[in-house]
């Protein structure tokens, strides 16, 4: 059957967000009622807290807030049950921890016994970013001889693959803050192109130490007030979070053949580059609008059709403009009027989980898709004044907005993502209506 007719679909998810939130409920209702999921820095990290909040008082670098979207759970781990030694377990990158638990849970999601798939083909493709954990590899310690997988990017996909039996391609993606949407994408390309029946593919974000913040304070593009106010009128800089997100993602045939419950088509998605010009971190709104309209195509729809966009939305005051330029552009057609897409970012809700963002967007919108109501994003009654919103039917998501299906029976959703390397990723995603609502 052909990719029209058998396209890639959705049919289970995992999550574990700020706040406490370990599952998709949870998430939901923290997502509908517009609550924030920002909260101190954790204190059983061993970070040099007293040093990171001083910073402020260092010329030319801006103060860091006690503030952040952090796992509450980071440094717990079950290691019995995933038949990990505890030594091991400690030594492990705890990106890996958490990535395998959300598998374990995103396949229970769809019906699949995580137990019993020994041997099985099915590849895994993980979103994931180098971070700063643990003890030097270069010395001798209680923990030489672990620490070859326990930091090795690759082991965050291998130990999913490895710990459920998996014999298929086991990839860990790192394109930044586009690394789980580019996961997706990879993964979805090999089922397509016959490398595996069927996939899991995500993104994971664990801080093991505050680098990122010590980074965005010398750059002075580091939320100065700890909210992350996506596409704002007054955007104070991003907010770094923590996260993880899993889809199981097959053929809609091999779906309905299993009685999988399908949250979700992907339509279509692209990957690509910003290219030489500007610095590399800098966003590139000719880039992203090139990679929206190449994600449209290959989707085969309208932009027209798209009634949420779940954007990238840093909260930056260079990189929101860009990304408004270029998807007012795409998907801003004045002509539709008040029937424009509305937009948002869930990292108003729990801050930039870096390799994971993409992520949590796609699971937002996919629940958004489920329960037939867009989330509402926040800080979104005073917008961002860089454009003209009287020239563009794009509108923020200020409000939990009831979400009519298309004539076709299917609400269609874009996810952008864009990573610091100068990477871009973008889906497009149809929701069938289901039959019962509040699937979390």
């Amino acid at each position: 059957m052909s990719t029209v007719t058998d396209p890639i679909v959705i049919v289970g998810m995992g999550i574990e967000a700020p706040g406490g939130i370990d599952t998709l409920p949870e998430f939901w209702s923290a997502l509908a009622t517009g609550r924030e999921l920002i909260g101190p820095f954790p204190r059983d990290r061993e970070w040099p807290l007293d040093e990171l909040f001083a910073l402020g008082r260092l010329d030319g670098w801006a103060p860091v807030r006690d503030a952040g979207g952090f796992l509450d759970g980071a440094t717990e781990f079950d290691a019995q049950f995933f038949g990990i030694t505890p030594r091991e377990a400690v030594a492990m990158d705890p990106q890996q921890r958490v990535a395998m638990r959300v598998a374990w849970r995103a396949l229970e999601h769809a019906g699949v016994n995580p137990g019993a798939l020994d041997g099985d083909s099915a590849g895994v493709w993980m979103g994931v970013s180098t971070v700063e954990y643990g003890p030097r590899v270069g010395g001798v310690n209680e923990y030489s001889g672990y620490r070859a997988t326990g930091t090795a990017l690759g082991a965050v996909a291998g130990r999913i693959s490895h710990g459920l039996g998996l014999v298929g391609p086991s990839i860990s993606v790192d394109t930044a803050c586009a690394s789980s949407l580019t996961a997706v994408h990879q993964a979805a390309s090999a089922i397509r192109a016959g490398e595996c029946e069927w996939a899991l593919a995500g993104g994971v974000c664990v801080m093991g130490s505050p680098g990122a913040f010590y980074e965005f304070s010398k750059n002075n593009a580091l939320a100065t007030d700890g909210h992350c106010r996506s596409y704002a009128a007054d955007p104070t800089g991003t907010l770094w979070g923590e996260g993880a997100g899993v889809i199981v993602l097959e053929r809609e045939s091999r779906a309905k053949a299993l009685g999988h419950r399908i949250y979700g088509q992907l339509l279509g998605s692209r990957v690509n580059h910003n290219g030489a010009g500007a610095p590399i971190a800098v966003p590139s709104a000719t880039a992203q609008q090139r990679l929206i309209e190449a994600t449209v195509a290959a989707a085969g729809i309208s932009a027209n059709d798209i009634g949420l966009i779940e954007g990238h939305g840093t909260g930056t005051a260079v990189g929101d403009p860009l990304e408004l330029t270029a998807l007012a552009a795409t998907y801003g057609d004045p002509e539709r009027g008040d029937d424009g897409p509305l937009l948002g970012s869930v990292k108003s809700n729990a801050g930039h989980a870096q390799a994971a963002s993409g992520m949590l967007g796609l699971i937002k919108v996919l629940l958004c898709g489920a329960n037939g109501v867009i989330a509402p994003s926040l800080w979104a009654d005073a917008p961002n004044t860089e454009i003209d919103w009287d020239a563009t039917s794009l509108r923020l998501a200020a409000e939990l907005t009831d979400w009519a299906p298309r004539a076709d029976g299917l609400r269609y959703a874009a996810v952008s993502s864009f990573g610091v390397a100068g990477t871009n990723a973008h889906a497009i995603v149809g929701l069938p209506v289901l039959e019962e609502t509040n699937h979390g």
